[in-house]
């Protein structure tokens, strides 16, 4: 009987285990504020209120005095007190802001154009057989390091820098999602190819000023080779699972790639069921009166929570429909993929979506895409997906059994990275509390310690 036990255990472990596993890594990602922080939306601050609290002017404070900024400070070193989104508002801000802006610009037909060129030339690379197993942000790694590599330096990137820079953000996101711990060294390398490039004068764009030299190469690494290079990979490889398990939507774009109203709704309801931030926090400046009885001090920690908030206000939010998107108008959904205009706006929210679209062209001009795996915001399996080349289909009775293999493997999967997160995420939150990256720099001289955090109900 107790071998019977043991055995169902183990059989029915990808129904349960994993989901059981997530719960506890919340719990343990809740101690790192302690009982001070506040999450949006909840029970006095509804979805109807979140953008208010959200674009509030007292909601602006970025990493002093919150326990999530260490770790996210440990995450994302080196160079994290200069990253854009870490710095506080003030001077040096406001010229990252401009210089960041001033690289991201361009006119729309070379940005999608450059993008296009980037995606086809990894994928004629990577990908050279009638039909592939690959996971999706891996093979998009390589795409956007490319990307932004001529965006910041005007030209095209070699083999040498593609590799570090691949290495470099798959090293950050891997210890993001808790599927792998940093390697320190991994990253320097790419902060010494920068370093020669920065004192060489390459980048295209005058770099902030108001940074030191060290400072300006931290700066590119951060906000270009990290953010912009994980976060559009993370974009893509959502997008692309997505259109992999809706068949139609996919061969809808494919066939009309020049609909670019039918593309919008494909990007903003994956955006709206796999949104790239889970909390993002935000420590206040000031008081922020709710109403005449509740009162957030400054100093409090508001974590604004986006997948319950893109959960709110849509009929059957956990369908995946590009169409709610022509009755609902933009501006009235619970739907914010690239942050509020009055709170730091993602400063890549043009360059992205017209990006995405050039390299999802590519990307379908040459591949039809099949995935039979759990898709989920975090996306710890990387997305696996078939792709099969255009004109060369797979029987339907081999793509079934193909098809069958992917889930098996990637359910048995589910429970082994369930468990690895759990393991190397309590290990991360640790030594980041004892290293204390984002609280000694703000204790140093120059820098005030934070206010007290707490909520005050009077």
């Amino acid at each position: 009987m107790t071998g019977l036990l043991a055995a169902a255990v183990v059989l029915t472990a990808p129904r349960w285990l994993p989901a059981r596993v997530v719960a506890l890594r919340v719990k343990v990602f809740e101690k790192v504020n302690g009982d001070d922080a506040i999450t949006f939306p909840n029970a006095r601050v509804g979805p109807d209120r979140f953008l208010e609290v959200y674009a509030h002017p007292a909601a602006n404070g970025r990493s002093r005095g919150a326990g999530l900024s260490d770790l996210f400070w440990y995450w994302l070193a080196p160079g994290p007190e200069v990253h854009q989104e870490h710095l506080e508002a003030g001077p040096r801000y406001d010229d990252v802001a401009r210089t960041t802006r001033a690289l991201l610009s361009g006119p729309g037909d070379a940005l999608s154009e450059a993008a296009a060129r980037c995606a086809g030339r990894v994928l004629d690379e990577l990908v050279t057989g009638r039909v592939t197993a690959v996971r999706l942000r891996d093979l998009m790694l390589p795409v956007w390091a490319e990307y932004f590599h001529e965006l910041v330096f005007g030209e095209p990137c070699t083999r040498e820098a593609r590799e570090l820079v691949v290495g470099h953000a798959d090293d950050v996101v891997t210890a993001l999602k808790c599927t792998g711990l940093r390697h320190p060294g991994r990253r320097a390398r790419l902060t010494r190819y920068l370093a020669r490039r920065v004192a060489a004068g390459d980048a295209r764009r005058p770099l902030p000023a108001t940074l030191t030299p060290a400072e300006r190469v931290h700066y590119l690494q951060g906000t270009f080779f990290n953010t912009a290079v994980v976060q559009m990979s993370e974009a893509m490889a959502h997008l692309l699972l997505a259109l992999a398990q809706h068949p139609d939507e996919a061969a809808r774009l494919a066939a009309d790639p020049g609909d670019e109203r039918h593309f919008a709704n494909v990007l903003d309801e994956t955006m709206r069921l796999y949104p790239l931030f889970g909390i993002a926090h935000r420590i206040t400046t000031g008081d922020i009166a709710l109403d005449e009885r509740t009162t957030l001090p400054a100093g409090s920690v508001l974590c604004f929570n986006y997948p319950e908030y893109h959960a709110t206000g849509h009929d059957r939010p956990e369908v995946f429909d590009p169409s709610r998107w022509e009755r609902v108008p933009a501006r009235e959904a619970h739907h914010i993929p690239f942050g509020v205009a009055a709170n730091r706006p993602c400063p890549a929210w043009r360059v992205s979506p017209l990006a995405l679209r050039a390299a999802t062209g590519e990307v379908l001009r040459r591949f039809t895409l099949h995935s039979t795996v759990a898709h989920t915001r975090s996306l710890p399996s990387r997305g696996p997906c078939l792709l099969v080349r255009v004109g060369e289909p797979l029987p339907a009775r081999r793509l079934a059994v193909l098809g069958a293999l992917l889930r098996a493997r990637d359910r048995w999967e589910d429970v082994w990275l369930s468990a690895v997160q759990l393991v190397l995420g309590t290990v991360m939150v640790l030594h980041a509390r004892r290293l204390r990256l984002a609280g000694r720099y703000f204790d140093t001289p120059g820098c005030p310690r934070p206010p007290h955090t707490q909520e005050t109900t009077e």
